[in-house]
């Protein structure tokens, strides 16, 4: 049985995430706040297979719970609830290591889809790559939210260049002998801009392709993104050879800048 943990500080939505979960066969527990959270998830290492997270919550509040999970290298999944959905918050969210948002008032179908799909990429993730490659494309799920179900996230499976590569199952960047582990979102912009190799990618593209955003937002967010990203792929970050801006456009990927 799957074990969820519902981070809500307001008692009757929490309740009611915790029946309806239960109803659905998983083990939903209950914490009211960020410190509760950080407590059970990583001063006593429970295990569970998922975290719905909302971010306004007493004390610490969400973006600090999943920073914290992901500096001491807790992946759970996090699908983190949002006031209103506004674009800040979900980009903070991303930024901060969520795997996924909802934003309030949300239908719980919604919410039961997106959990049972972060879940199943973190099997899937676990899972070898003898049994990744046995996968069918009939196996893979339909497109959830901002993202690929589980099993279409090996697009490319591994993709190298300039003596690196990158795990789009396990969401891992290596370099010689450092292994960097991607956030989902680091990953999925990552795919699109290799997706679209040689090619201008817009900011507009990214907010809308990538992160499933269609309103306008603060693009220093998606700058904040590259910058990250430039620090993983590039040997001189403060030149990029492979990672380049077109200035008032977007991004622009070259695999082999000196054949360009």
């Amino acid at each position: 049985m799957s074990r969820v943990l519902v981070v809500e500080d307001e008692a009757h939505l929490a309740e009611g995430l915790r029946f309806n979960l239960e109803a659905e066969g998983y083990s939903a527990e209950v914490v009211g706040d960020g410190e509760a959270a950080t407590e059970r998830l990583l001063a006593k290492k429970e295990d569970f297979d998922a975290v719905v997270l909302d971010i306004m919550l007493p004390g610490k509040d969400g973006f600090s719970v999943v920073s914290e999970l992901r500096a001491a290298r807790n992946y759970v999944p996090v699908l983190m609830l949002t006031a209103r959905g506004r674009p800040e918050d979900v980009l903070q969210g991303f930024a901060s290591g969520a795997d996924d948002y909802l934003p309030k008032p949300f239908d719980l179908s919604i919410l039961l889809a997106r959990l049972q799909g972060l879940m199943r990429r973190s099997q899937w993730q676990k899972s070898g790559p003898e049994s990744r490659a046995k996968k069918t494309p009939g196996q893979t799920g339909a497109k959830l939210g901002a993202f690929d179900d589980a099993a279409s996230a090996d697009e490319f499976g591994t993709f190298s260049f300039d003596r690196k590569s990158i795990d789009f199952g396990t969401l891992e960047l290596r370099s010689g002998t450092n292994v960097i582990h991607l956030t989902v979102m680091e990953a999925e912009l990552l795919r699109h801009l290799i997706r679209n190799e040689g090619r201008i990618v817009s900011r507009k593209s990214i907010l809308e392709d990538v992160w499933g955003l269609h309103e306008d937002t603060d693009t220093r967010a998606i700058d904040n993104f590259i910058v990250r990203l430039r620090r993983y792929i590039e040997e001189d970050p403060a030149e990029p050879r492979h990672l380049l801006t077109v200035r008032g456009v977007g991004y622009r990927f070259l695999a082999k800048p000196d054949k360009a």
